[in-house]
């Protein structure tokens, strides 16, 4: 078991007293906690894949294109000539 020294600006400080208060943690129990939880948040990130972080995404309705990816140039030359009317 190791022995810490942490320092705490006043934020921190008001906030480990709220926790303990609540959770009725001691101050190293509050630690203990808190870097569980961070452990096992990075873990799960760190875990997703990009279709997870994509997913997550709000891309709108979509639906507006007028062409494929793959056929970009018709693409192009329909919204040309939408705009300038040629």
């Amino acid at each position: 078991m190791g022995v810490r020294t942490v320092r705490l600006d006043d934020e921190a400080e008001k906030a480990l007293e709220q926790i303990m208060r609540i959770a009725g943690l001691s101050i190293s129990g509050a630690f203990k906690r808190g870097l569980l939880l961070l452990r096992d948040d990075l873990v799960q990130k760190a875990q997703r894949m990009p279709y997870d972080v994509y997913a997550e995404l709000e891309l709108g309705p979509g639906g507006y294109a007028t062409a494929p990816s793959t056929d970009t140039r018709r693409g192009v030359r329909e919204a040309v000539k939408r705009k300038l009317g040629r």
